[in-house]
């Protein structure tokens, strides 16, 4: 048995050369502004961090408004982010079989207590933000597009992120580019957009401890991200929580209560700056690997790849599948999940159903979303998957199904 066996990751990151270290990189939200045809964005920390900027730039502006509308299958980061800053978390159920909204119910929950509606571009799909921004436009509130996982997707002509008030991106390890921890916020108003940038001047500073562990980690993440070297940093510990039973730690659904808040350094923007510049042909890579894995995906009887807003393209950093049961789900995962091909899950529960977040996400029935949890599972859409590893996948499916 290999120390260190072949593993390919569950999301498709753009990998960091050795040249990215060099001096020189340019300015890393320059460069990403003009590939997204964006206005200037901000750089934070985290993803998370740019919508704790969002939402107390909000907050200034209606003290009176203490509730967020969340989708009830999304990251357990983003309730954490909203409970952290004393707001109230709302969870609107998911359309039958998506991750997106309940139209019906969205409109529903939306009053005078609603600060932002926060659709969500999930696994790179994109999400129907013109709903969100009706029903809370007309409810005196503002629209935060989560794009964490959807760094480069477009609607139209148009990068996601400028369709509601607010969008935030993640430039976390295995989200397109990385900083091992970075995000991005932007906003098509004027106003708004000066004002997140001043709340981030006022109040975010720069940490030398932090910023010493994230240099580490990125270092790592450049070392270990390749089939030969990525069990050592995931795969093994991925086998390791599953032999334990312990599924949320194999996700890494668990977070920290506490959430990192200071400044990015110049030499991880630098590092960022230049793998930037590799990142449109590495999307469209992508987008094409999708493509071609998602043919051959139909022609399994009773598999169902989730797709975003009719009409969109979107990114593809992963495979959605929904399965007919959580039973045929399971097993797909029995067979493909400890054996390096890049299987995972999104995320284990909807969002009531974490032990650890009681507290921070009310008791809501959500039936659609628990039942989208049970029954999803996502392949990696790596650009190292060879023709072995789909037919292997090809051949498992059927099998569970059965």
């Amino acid at each position: 048995m290999k120390l260190f066996p072949r593993e390919l990751p569950p999301t498709a990151g753009l990998p960091i050369q050795a040249s990215d270290f060099f001096p020189g990189g340019g300015d890393l939200v320059d460069i990403l502004a003009a590939q997204l045809g964006t206005p200037p964005l901000q750089l934070t920390c985290s993803g998370t961090h740019a919508l704790l900027i969002a939402l107390r730039t909000l907050r200034q502006r209606a003290p009176r408004r203490d509730t967020v509308i969340l989708p009830a299958y999304t990251c357990p980061l983003v309730p954490i982010a909203v409970h952290s800053l004393g707001l109230r978390v709302q969870l609107c159920d998911t359309r039958p079989g998506h991750f997106d909204f309940d139209p019906g119910q969205l409109a529903r929950l939306a009053d005078a207590r609603t600060l932002a509606i926060l659709p969500t571009h999930l696994g790179g799909r994109i999400a129907d933000v013109e709903l969100a921004c009706e029903v809370a436009h007309a409810a005196g509130a503002w629209v935060i597009e989560d794009a964490a996982q959807a760094l480069g997707a477009r609607v139209g002509n148009n990068s996601v992120g400028l369709r509601g008030d607010i969008g935030f991106f993640s430039l976390a390890a295995g989200k397109g580019l990385s900083l091992h921890e970075g995000g991005l916020l932007v906003s098509g108003d004027d106003d708004l957009r000066h004002a997140l940038a001043a709340h981030a001047d006022a109040h975010v500073r720069f940490s030398l401890r932090w910023e010493l562990l994230r240099c580490v980690q990125l270092l790592g993440l450049a070392a270990c991200y390749r089939p030969s070297l990525l069990s050592l940093v995931y795969g093994n510990a991925l086998r390791s929580a599953l032999r334990r039973g312990d599924v949320e730690d194999a996700v890494g659904d668990v977070f920290p209560l506490q959430i990192p808040q200071h400044r990015v350094s110049r030499w991880r923007q630098n590092v960022g700056a230049h793998a930037a510049r590799r990142l449109p042909a590495f999307l469209q890579a992508s987008r094409l690997r999708a493509l071609q894995l998602r043919v051959q995906l139909a022609q399994v009887p009773g598999v169902e790849v989730v797709d975003g807003l009719p009409g969109t393209g979107g990114t593809w950093p992963m495979l959605m599948l929904l399965l007919p049961s959580q039973r045929a789900r399971d097993a797909a995962l029995d067979a493909l999940w400890s054996r390096g091909l890049g299987v995972s899950r999104m995320f284990v529960h909807a969002l009531p159903d974490y032990a650890y977040l009681q507290g921070v996400v009310p008791a809501t029935p959500v039936p659609h979303a628990r039942d989208f949890a049970a029954r999803m599972l996502t392949l990696g859409n790596s650009a190292w998957q060879t023709p072995q590893d789909t037919a292997t996948l090809l051949a498992a499916l059927p099998r569970a199904l059965a």
